[in-house]
């Protein structure tokens, strides 16, 4: 059980960490949405370092908690149209 919840949790890094690299913010800069955007990525980006942290320390859980919560910041900002995203598996949109 251990090796299968370290490999989903590296997994759900890897994933967290493309999405990241994907997602373009889709309004101008300077404008509200843009800032909304930015605060959800600065989010996700928090996430992500918590998630690699806890995964450093063994903390397996919290790491995939982490990720997950990460993501969901990245996809809720997708859903809302404050991202512009490729079609694929890296969001749930």
């Amino acid at each position: 059980m251990a090796a299968d919840l370290a490999e989903k949790t590296d997994r759900y890094c890897e994933l967290l960490a493309k999405a990241l690299d994907a997602a373009r913010v889709a309004s101008p800069e300077g404008t509200p949405m843009a800032a909304a955007a930015g605060e959800c990525r600065e989010m996700a980006v928090a996430y992500l370092e918590d998630a690699r942290y806890f995964r450093e320390e063994g903390d397996l859980v919290n790491a995939l908690a982490a990720a997950s919560y990460g993501h969901g910041w990245l996809d809720a900002g997708a859903r809302l149209g404050l991202f512009e995203i490729p079609k694929g598996h890296l969001f749930a949109v």
